[in-house]
């Protein structure tokens, strides 16, 4: 699995912190490296494990962290499912994918909560129109005019917009980090994501639907995907949606999340842009 490098901000006062946040990342499996600045207040890792558990892993020691750019070059983009931002038949269904542009292909790297348990069909869309909701992003981004497949079929028998099913456990939250060598996020900004309610079957169903977008049911939710910041490249320490300072709009997104309430980001991701 192709390795990436992941900038946080991170809440540090003092040698402590550093030493904390050394000590879970030190014993997590699947991070390659990592660099710890206390007077940046920035925490640097190369890893093959996808953003959120990082940050997740980081936040075990108490010290909040924010995403702050993803990648070494400047071809990355976002794309915000539900909430706010993009759209969802349900209040609960919303998460953040990222893309980066790696030797090894396209990086897609997210987590989407409040999906039914059991795989959900994924896949880029041709629009980034989401004025009625996932009903106006067209068909799969398709510019070779092949029909429907799977991500590891030839070019010539899918999609290029065809990313294949990710995994919802019991909890509804699907946590996904895959490699797509067809994909480039250079074609794909501005147009949106889109998951489905059912299992992508890859167009090796009988319907005529199987070979359109392999019989995979209704969009539950979509968002526009945006470019976002490589490494170094965002400086901002105010959210440009809210005006809060980082660790406020993160704050808030999390109270937010917890009543029930559709944020207006998710993982500071309004930071990004």
């Amino acid at each position: 699995m192709s390795s990436a490098k992941i900038e946080f901000d991170v809440q540090m006062s003092c040698q402590n912190c550093v030493d904390a946040i050394e000590k879970v990342l030190n014993k997590t499996e699947g991070i390659n490296h990592f660099e710890i600045s206390l007077k940046q207040g920035s925490v640097i890792v190369d890893t093959n494990l996808p953003f959120s558990q990082v940050q997740e892993t980081i936040e075990t020691t108490g010290r909040k962290a924010v995403l702050k750019g993803y990648g070494e070059n400047d071809v990355s983009a976002v794309s915000m499912l539900g909430g706010n931002s993009g759209y969802s038949y349900g209040e609960n269904i919303k998460g953040v994918v990222r893309f980066v542009q790696t030797k090894e292909g396209c990086l897609v790297d997210g987590t989407i909560d409040g999906l039914s348990t059991g795989p959900h069909g994924l896949h880029v869309h041709e629009c980034g129109d989401i004025s009625k909701g996932c009903e106006s992003v067209g068909d799969h981004f398709n510019p070779n005019n092949t029909q429907h497949g799977g991500p590891d079929d030839l070019p010539s028998k899918r999609h290029v917009g065809d990313l294949g099913n990710i995994n919802a456990d019991n909890d509804g939250r699907a946590t996904f980090r895959l490699v797509d060598k067809l994909l480039n996020v250079h074609d794909i900004i501005g147009r949106s994501l889109v998951v489905t309610e059912k299992a992508d079957n890859l167009g090796r169903g009988d319907t005529i639907a199987s070979k359109i977008d392999g019989d995979s049911g209704k969009r539950l939710a979509c968002g526009i995907i945006a470019r976002s910041s490589g490494l170094f490249q965002n400086v901002k320490k105010i959210c440009a949606c809210s005006g809060l300072t980082l660790w406020d709009e993160r704050d808030k997104s999390v109270s937010d999340q917890k009543s029930g309430i559709p944020p207006t980001t998710n993982n500071s991701v309004c930071i990004i842009f």
